[in-house]
């Protein structure tokens, strides 16, 4: 019975915002000649809806530990489904999403992702991949608009620690800005390649600020750790504390 009614959430839920979704992408195509701020609107709309869905349709709650710092900062997610890809917009103000470059390719939403300030990486194309991301980020910074990434690269499950991509050093060396790892643990109700999505709650840890100029391996280790913060401990390590935590 519990496996029967995780099902039709999940099925209402799905339905619920990819309707949502197709609605939003219409009205923000609709709205294109009036420039960018009906777009972030809708984006943030988009964004808020997918919060209430999973709240009210699939039981998830979030919780944030720790204060999220506002501005021109370099924040870096751990990576365990789509919740948080969408949900990260409720956390930090106008940002820069840096991504595969296969979601800009989607007709209509990437044209859109393009014009809120998604930067796309063809991580095959190597150099020509850095000078593009090079470019991107320059205007970027110029708009004063703090950048995010996923430096695992892809989701991951629950529990796993993958090494960070090597696009997380250049990003830090290119940027030169504070960088604020936040720890995500949506793997545990939502996980990758699932349909079935479960009732819980979503925690994001904030770690602490890892400032700029480090040195490569410390700067990595650092953002590793912090990222990596709600999995589970791996043996002889102790759990780490409960952070303050605030509703959001």
């Amino acid at each position: 019975m519990a496996t029967l009614l995780v099902f039709l959430r999940s099925s209402l839920f799905a339905v619920a915002f990819y309707t949502s979704s197709v609605l939003h992408v219409l009205t923000a195509l609709a709205l294109t000649p009036l420039g960018g701020g009906p777009l972030r609107r809708i984006v943030l709309s988009w964004s808020a809806t997918h919060r209430l869905l999973c709240r009210w349709i699939l039981g998830q709650k979030v919780r944030v530990e720790g204060a999220v710092p506002q501005g021109q900062y370099f924040y870096v997610f751990k990576h365990e489904s789509m919740f948080e890809t969408i949900d990260l917009l409720q956390l930090v103000e106008r940002p820069v999403i840096v991504a595969k470059q296969e979601l800009l390719d989607i007709p209509g939403w990437g044209k859109l992702g393009q014009r809120f300030g998604m930067i796309g990486i063809r991580r095959a194309t190597g150099a020509a991949a850095l000078r593009h991301l090079q470019r991107q980020t320059k205007e970027a910074l110029a708009g004063g608009r703090p950048i995010c990434l996923f430096p695992e690269g892809t989701r991951v499950p629950h529990g796993e620690r993958p090494p960070l991509k090597a696009g997380f050093a250049a990003m830090y060396q290119l940027l030169g800005l504070p960088v604020v790892p936040v720890a995500v643990d949506s793997g545990r109700v939502s996980p990758r390649q699932s349909f079935l999505k479960r009732p819980g709650t979503v925690t994001y840890r904030i770690g602490p600020v890892i400032p700029p100029g480090l040195p490569r391996a410390q700067a990595e280790a650092l953002a590793h750790a912090a990222i990596n913060a709600l999995n589970p401990p791996l043996p002889g390590e102790e759990a780490g504390g409960d952070g303050h935590s605030t509703p959001a």
